[in-house]
């Protein structure tokens, strides 16, 4: 089994970060297609920056080696409960 925190950049690089960059551009065409944005949206694109920002600092965390196994495996564990939670819900 390869070691926490390198399947956990692989889950965060390879499906999290394209899921939040599917979403914001789904949202971007919706609003050039109506040529206004709803407060929805606004408060939406607003969460999509910040969840980005938070996984970068994760993957910066990974690649400066300060994220310890413990931590890391919540981490893990929260995505994949999070990406479950989501496919259930389509």
């Amino acid at each position: 089994m390869k070691r926490c925190d390198l399947k956990l950049k692989e889950l965060i690089e390879e499906t999290v970060m394209p899921d939040i960059e599917d979403r914001l551009d789904e949202i971007f065409a919706d609003i050039a297609s109506s040529k206004d944005a709803t407060e929805e949206q606004n408060e939406e694109i607003k969460d999509l920056h910040e969840m980005r920002d938070e996984f970068n600092d994760i993957l910066k965390d990974i690649e400066n080696r300060e994220l310890d196994k413990e931590e890391c495996a919540e981490l893990y564990q929260e995505i994949t409960d999070m990406i479950s939670d989501s496919e259930e819900e389509d």
